[in-house]
């Protein structure tokens, strides 16, 4: 057991270990810089590493051991501590010097030659004397991450000797060994493929870019890139040989050559396919096809609007030629369809065409639709007649107007004073008027197309009737005159188109008799003005008219005409035939040169309800004058 003498020196050199250790400690904790060390600070000039590869030397100093007091962080619900930065050792004037040289070369470029004064051989002296010194170490991350890219710029531009010179200063840095040896294998394919790019630039020269085939630098370009897909020579020279192909698709874009730029694209497309200098060109020739087709749309937009609609119609196919997704060409196309049918009009539009040598219009017309129908009746159809069929489809497929209502007393007049026309009533003295006594139709003497059904003095707004088939058309060829437009009679086939409106109905409204008040038709609640009924009429069916009523009385149907059906008949253009055998498909009239006899349309205020139905004609001379037949003019578009 010491004596009492060795105890009280072990306890005081024991007391004063313990102060020195921990005024060493709080002096390395506050004042670190005066031991030379700064814990987590780097070296100013030298690029940040984020890994380095292991050197084939401990360049590394072992971290001093951690001593931790208690249990784990991570048991408390702490992450884990990082390690403590690992201090080092007070520079000499050598290192210091030593460092300041490498820096000097890494800086300059000089990175493993000459020989001597260079950043990897003086980075090397140091770690040599401070195996710990981490600004060498970093140092040489540098280098190595430096050399790299030499390397890839070396191979990138064909200098392959250069990239070799540089792999051997790679190879005397701290290396990844399977990155080394896939740069090796850069070089040597790099090597190998120098001829073909050489052999491939010599082409080029002497103007062998893309001929002869399979002995052009086309051909060698694409060896090359067989042999090394990431070539950058190789897809440089393929872009500067597609660049001569993407100047003749230019050429043809500047002479509107549209179709022969798209193949030119097409086959510049096969050279680089996805380069920026093709999109670029594609998107400058689709900006210039664009513009030009608008342009020449624009033109047929013109000529449309002059009334040239096959110039408009050619215009447009070539701007759509130049490009088939043009907006508005849709658009144009049905104002195309709309002008070749209804000449620029539409639909169910009215037209009142005024007289260009006077005051006045012509009678308004509404332009109807095109379509298809079935013309005539079947056999099975109540009251049907064999002059009604065979019932056939006739298709409307041009475009026509038809007048809104009968041609009136006051409209008539007007013609007859401006022309001094005589017609046939009074040529010939008389006209067919129905007589209240007998409840007949008879001959009245002196009657012509100013007086009404009854032979008395009809007022200007009730259809005009006592007029022949040939009144009917002097009237329209004054029309026709006065406005500069086609008037004529309907045909046939237009009338009852018209007339049925859609429907294939026995009458225009429908099968059975009517139920509300919608034309002049003979109805059972009638009177004449002696109180005389109609023998055959519509039952519970009046209309308050004996005789025709002014025009535009009743209601229209869905078309926009009224008293097509009922009022008074009305001439066509139509010659008589007994059955609808061997007649036009179309819209045209059946006219046979030289005939006496023409069709009449559409039942009167006096006709049986049989005679009202859609597909009812009559036939009369050309010559005939009645109370109960007038007409309605029709206008070509």
């Amino acid at each position: 057991m010491a004596g009492s003498e060795n105890v009280r020196k072990q306890t005081t050199w024991g007391g004063a270990a313990g102060i020195a250790l921990l005024g060493f400690a709080l002096v390395y904790r506050f004042f670190p810089e005066v031991i030379h060390v700064s814990p987590g600070q780097r070296p100013a000039g030298l690029p940040v590493r984020a890994t380095v590869a292991p050197p084939p030397i401990d360049v590394r100093a072992n971290p001093p051991a951690v001593i931790e007091f208690g249990p784990p962080r991570e048991l408390a619900g702490e992450p884990p501590p990082e390690a403590p930065a690992e201090p080092e050792a007070p520079a000499t004037a050598r290192i210091t010097e030593q460092l300041a040289l490498a820096d000097q070369a890494l800086a300059a470029g000089r990175l493993f030659d000459p020989a001597e004064d260079n950043a990897l051989v003086l980075y090397r002296k140091v770690l040599d004397e401070d195996r710990s010194n981490r600004r060498a170490r970093d140092g040489l991350a540098a280098v190595h991450d430096r050399l790299l890219a030499d390397i890839a710029t070396a191979i990138g531009t064909g200098d392959i000797g250069e990239a070799e010179r540089i792999l051997v200063g790679l190879d005397k840095v701290p290396h990844e060994a399977a990155r080394f040896a896939e740069l090796r294998g850069r070089i040597k394919l790099a090597r190998q493929v120098e001829p073909l790019l050489a052999e491939a630039a010599e082409l080029l020269k002497q103007g062998k870019g893309l001929e002869p085939a399979g002995a052009s630098a086309l051909d060698v370009y694409r060896r090359v890139r067989e042999l090394d897909p990431g070539n950058e020579l190789a897809r440089q020279g393929l872009e500067q040989i597609q660049r001569g192909v993407l100047e003749r698709a230019l050429a043809a874009v500047a002479k509107d050559d549209f179709a022969a730029a798209d193949v030119v694209l097409a086959q510049a497309a096969t050279i680089a396919p996805g380069s920026q200098q093709l999109l670029d060109i594609r998107t400058r020739t689709e900006g210039v096809r664009r513009q030009r087709a608008e342009t020449v749309l624009a033109q047929a937009q013109s000529a449309l609007d002059s009334g040239n609609a096959d110039l408009a119609e050619r215009l447009a196919q070539q701007a759509q030629a130049i490009s088939a997704d043009l907006p508005g060409v849709d658009e144009f196309q049905d104002r195309l369809r709309n002008a070749r049918l209804y000449a620029s009009l539409r639909p169910g539009q009215l037209i009142n065409d005024p007289f260009l040598d006077r005051a006045g219009t012509a009678p308004a017309v509404l332009v109807v639709p095109t379509g298809k129908f079935l013309m005539g009746s079947p056999e099975s159809e109540k009251g049907h007649r064999n002059a009604e069929g065979p019932q056939r489809e006739v298709v409307i497929d041009s475009g026509f107007a038809l007048g809104r209502s009968e041609v009136s007393v006051g409209e008539f007049r007007e013609f007859v004073r401006a022309s001094g026309y005589r017609t046939s009533a009074e040529v010939e003295g008389a006209s067919s008027v129905y007589e209240e006594n007998s409840g007949r139709m008879v001959d009245g003497r002196g009657v012509t197309w100013q007086d009404d059904y009854s032979g008395k003095r009809a007022a200007d707004n009730l259809p005009v009737v006592h007029v022949s088939w040939e009144d009917a058309n002097a009237y329209l060829a004054w029309l026709t005159q006065r406005t500069g437009k086609k008037y004529r009679l309907p045909s046939e086939a237009e009338y009852e188109y018209a007339l049925r409106a859609g429907l294939a109905t026995r009458f225009p409204w429908g099968d059975n008799d009517p139920t509300r008040t919608i034309g002049n038709f003979t109805g059972a609640g009638d009177r004449s003005p002696a109180h005389r009924t109609w023998r055959k009429g519509f039952a519970r069916y009046a209309d308050n008219y004996w005789g025709p009523a002014p025009v535009r009385t009743f209601p229209a149907n869905s078309l926009g005409f009224h008293d097509l059906d009922g009022n008074v008949s009305e001439w066509v253009e139509d010659c008589w035939h007994d059955t609808y055998l061997r007649a036009p498909r179309d819209s045209r009239a059946w006219v046979n040169p030289g005939c006496e006899r023409h069709v009449v349309r559409g039942g009167s205020w006096g006709s049986d309800p049989d005679h009202v139905r859609s597909a009812y004609r009559l036939s009369a001379l050309t010559t005939t004058r009645s109370g109960r037949v007038g007409f309605r003019v029709a206008r070509d578009l």
